[in-house]
C-alpha cells in the first residue's frame, strides 16, 4: 500500500514537475524577444579644449558615469564641438546640447547678476565659502529665480572653489595702481567693469587667444586663471613678470548646466547622482588643482626665469573701491543684482567673522618652518 501510494506521488510531482519545466523552458525562449531600455546619453560640451580644466570636466563625467551604470551616460564635448563657448548657454536651453561645463562669468552678457554667482566683489571671503552661500546661504534659489526671470529652460550644479586668480601677466613689475592706467588687459565678467573703472582697456578674449593677442601688441597685460592653464598656453613666452593676488576675480566655480526638461525627465536616483557629483568635485578640484598649481609655479620661476611677485596691498585696495562704485552703479539699475548683493553680505558677514577670528595666521606658521 505504501509502496502503490510512494509511485502514484511520484508520478504527480513528475507530472507537476514536467509542467513547471515546460513552463521555464517557454520563459527561457521567450525571454531573449523581451527589448532592453535603451541607455540615455547627455551630450554635455565644456567650455575647455585641453588643459587642467578639461580634466576637471572629465572628472566630474567620469563620477556620474561610474555611479549611473548602463541606463545614463554622459559624453564630453571639447570646445567648440558644436557651437562656440558664447553660444553654449543658448544650445543648452534650446535642446542643442544637453548640458555645459563652463564658468558664469561666460554668460555675463545675460545679466550682471551672472558675475556675482562666480566672480563677484569680494567680501572677505573666498570660493569656498562663496559656494556655501550658494548651497546653504540661499545662492541657489536666488539662481533659479534669475533663470526664471532670463525665461531660461536649465538647471545647474556649482562646484570646485578656485583660489584667487593672478592679477596676471605684464610687461613690466607692477609697483603702484598708476602703472595700470591706459593699458590694453584681457579679463571676463564683472572685472572687466571693476578695472575700466580703475583706468585699464578692457578686452574680453577666450583663453586660447590670450597669449597670441599679448605677442602681437593687441593687449599689454593679460590675466587667465592660475600657474598650470598659464604656463599651458604659454604666457611664460610673452612675458616675465607674473603677479599673483588680486581681488578682481577673488572667487569663482565651475557651473554644470543642463537643459532642465531633460533633466526633469531622468530617474530621480540619476539626477541625485549628477547634483552630487558636482559637489564631490569640490574636494577632488581643491586637491588636486592646488598641488598642481604649486609646482607649475615652481617651473615657471625656475625653469622658465619668470619674475613672481606678490600684487601690492595698494593696488588691491584700488581694486576694493573700483568694486564699490561698479557694484552701487549697478545695484541702482538692477533690483535683482542689489538683492543678491544683500544676501551674499548677510552671508559673508556671519560667515567670515568667525573664520577670521578662529583662524591663526597660517602665513606666521609658514615663516616659522620655511623662512
Amino acid at each position: 500500500m505504501e509502496e502503490k501510494k510512494s509511485k502514484v506521488s511520484r508520478r504527480k510531482f513528475l507530472k507537476k514537475g514536467g509542467t513547471v519545466a515546460a513552463g521555464a523552458a517557454a520563459a527561457t525562449i521567450a525571454m531573449p524577444n523581451v527589448a532592453t531600455a535603451a541607455t540615455t546619453v547627455f551630450k554635455v560640451q565644456a567650455a575647455w579644449g585641453g588643459g587642467i580644466f578639461l580634466e576637471n570636466a572629465k572628472s566630474y563625467v567620469d563620477r556620474v558615469n561610474k555611479m549611473t551604470g548602463k541606463g545614463f551616460r554622459i559624453d564630453l564635448l571639447s570646445v567648440n564641438s558644436v557651437v562656440k563657448t558664447s553660444q553654449m548657454q543658448d544650445a543648452v536651453h534650446r535642446g542643442v546640447l544637453d548640458g555645459a561645463h563652463y564658468v558664469p562669468a561666460y554668460w555675463y552678457s545675460k545679466s550682471p547678476a551672472a558675475s556675482l554667482f562666480g566672480t563677484g566683489p569680494c567680501f572677505g571671503w573666498s570660493a569656498q565659502e562663496m559656494l556655501g552661500w550658494i548651497h546653504y546661504g540661499g545662492g541657489v534659489d536666488l539662481f533659479n529665480e534669475l533663470m526664471g526671470s532670463l525665461g531660461l529652460n536649465l538647471v545647474s550644479f556649482f562646484n570646485s572653489p578656485m583660489p584667487a586668480q593672478p592679477l596676471g601677466w605684464f610687461k613690466e613689475e607692477v609697483k603702484g595702481s598708476s602703472q595700470m592706467k591706459g593699458l590694453k588687459y584681457r579679463t571676463v565678467g564683472l572685472a572687466a567693469d571693476v578695472l575700466t573703472e580703475m583706468g585699464m582697456s578692457v578686452v574680453q578674449l577666450p583663453g586660447g587667444e590670450i597669449q597670441p593677442a599679448m605677442k602681437s601688441g593687441l593687449i599689454d597685460a593679460a590675466e587667465f586663471n592660475n600657474p598650470t592653464s598659464d604656463s599651458d598656453f604659454g604666457m611664460q613666452d610673452v612675458s616675465k613678470h607674473y603677479h599673483l593676488a588680486s581681488f578682481h576675480q577673488s572667487q569663482e566655480c565651475f557651473e554644470v548646466t543642463f537643459n532642465k526638461r531633460k533633466f526633469d525627465r531622468l530617474p530621480k536616483e540619476v539626477q541625485a547622482i549628477l547634483e552630487y557629483a558636482s559637489e564631490a568635485e569640490n574636494s577632488n578640484f581643491y586637491w588636486n588643482n592646488t598641488l598642481r598649481y604649486a609646482d607649475d609655479l615652481i617651473k615657471l620661476k625656475e625653469k622658465h626665469g619668470v619674475n613672481v611677485y606678490r600684487t601690492p596691498d595698494s593696488v588691491m585696495a584700488e581694486q576694493l573701491k573700483a568694486w564699490d562704485i561698479v557694484v552701487d552703479r549697478i545695484s541702482k539699475k538692477d533690483p535683482f543684482f542689489a538683492k543678491v548683493v544683500k544676501s551674499q553680505k548677510t552671508y559673508a558677514k556671519k560667515v567670515m567673522n568667525y573664520l577670521l577670528l578662529n583662524q591663526p595666521d597660517y602665513g606666521l606658521a609658514y615663516k616659522h618652518h620655511f623662512g
